[in-house]
């Protein structure tokens, strides 16, 4: 099994998300305590009911029929286990796996030279796969099709196509944005999958698979208190449960309890819900200095200090998800629930703190 590191370097993420402990982008620390953390199967996979049925049928009728096993396309958030299933599909299917990102592949020979030296049967996963380059795009069409793929030799009116034969082979592909998927790519793929965002009780079931695996000592609450700051993300839920461990060693028994990892987190500037100290700055800054909004984006990143970009793309998208905040033609505007989250009370003038102003004045 060939577990290439797919870490590449045009696919780092800005600093202040690589930096949050409630990131649910992998660093270093992560991949290798992930390796060791991760289910070798199907059965030890926790979460993702449907997706693990309609995946074990097909890697079923493929090792009954004796043939390869459809291409795959996963598409969810970062941190829900695409990587992890994706290693899983090659051990069901007792193939060798090769791992690559789709930033890295910049070029049509990149991928010629990949796919020439694939084995029979081999798994190819390809992380990101949207950020490919066209003409390597344009390339994986003839080889997820027909097994072949046609290498251009010379230049100019020269130029000859050299059609090479491929092996079988299973493309896995992951993407966090399905919608750039041009739909001639999307189309090949037999297998379609989408990762949902956990339920807190499927990341107990995490906490305490980890937990164990770890040789950390985590009764239910401990382990309850945990997932419900864990943002319905695994990889942040083990990553929350190290910091936990390393707090109950030094200032307690080493025995993680609801109190512990409240406590332990509160540290770590981690609230109940799950939002850090960025989080929380954008939401104080709509509230208090812009009365719950509509602000703009550019405005609402100076009053926090950050770049625009992060907070678009760091800092909204769970505060979307979670009620807190709400994007509007005329900007960012806070809603009932972040007001409660913070417990201040809404102006009458906000609406009920919805950012619309009331027509009446009432």
């Amino acid at each position: 099994m060939n577990w290439d590191d797919p870490t590449d370097p045009t696919d780092t993420p800005a600093a202040p998300a690589a930096e949050r402990l409630v990131g649910s982008v992998a660093d270093r620390e992560d991949q290798a305590v992930e390796a060791a953390l991760r289910p070798k199967d199907l059965g030890e996979f926790i979460g993702q009911e449907k997706v693990r049925e309609q995946l074990d049928l097909v890697l079923r009728a493929a090792r009954a029929r004796g043939a390869t096993a459809d291409h795959v396309l996963l598409s969810g958030a970062p941190g829900l286990g695409k990587t992890t299933l994706s290693m899983i599909i090659a051990a069901e299917m007792g193939a060798p796996i090769r791992i690559t990102s789709g930033p890295a592949i910049q070029h049509a020979g990149d991928l010629a030279a990949i796919l020439s030296s694939l084995q029979e049967g081999e798994v190819l996963f390809l992380d990101e796969i949207h950020r490919m380059s066209r003409p390597a795009e344009e390339m994986l069409y003839m080889a997820m099709e027909d097994f072949r793929v046609d290498v251009i030799v010379g230049k100019g009116p020269g130029a000859t196509a050299i059609p090479l034969e491929l092996p079988p082979f299973t493309l896995v592909g992951a993407t966090t944005r399905a919608g750039l998927l041009p739909p001639p790519l999307r189309d090949r793929f037999g297998f379609t999958a989408h990762m949902e965002f956990y339920e807190p009780a499927e990341l107990q079931r995490v906490i305490h698979r980890s937990a164990h695996l770890l040789d950390v000592e985590i009764d239910p609450a401990g382990a309850a208190e945990i997932a419900g700051r864990s943002r319905g993300t695994p990889r942040i839920a083990n990553r929350l449960l190290r910091r936990v461990r390393d707090y109950a060693q030094v200032k307690a028994d080493g025995v993680i309890t609801r109190d512990i990892a409240s406590a332990a987190l509160a540290v770590y500037e981690v609230d109940g819900r799950g939002l850090d100290r960025l989080d929380r700055a954008v939401l104080e800054a709509l509230l208090k200095l812009f009365g719950g909004g509509p602000v703009g984006l550019s405005t609402l990143a100076v009053a926090v200090g950050e770049e625009r970009e992060t907070v678009e793309e760091v800092a909204e998208p769970f505060l979307v998800r979670e009620g807190l905040l709400a994007r509007t033609p005329r900007g960012r505007v806070a809603t009932p629930a972040a007001w409660n989250h913070l417990g201040l009370t809404p102006p009458r003038s906000q609406g009920g703190g919805n950012g619309q102003q009331d027509l009446f004045g009432a």
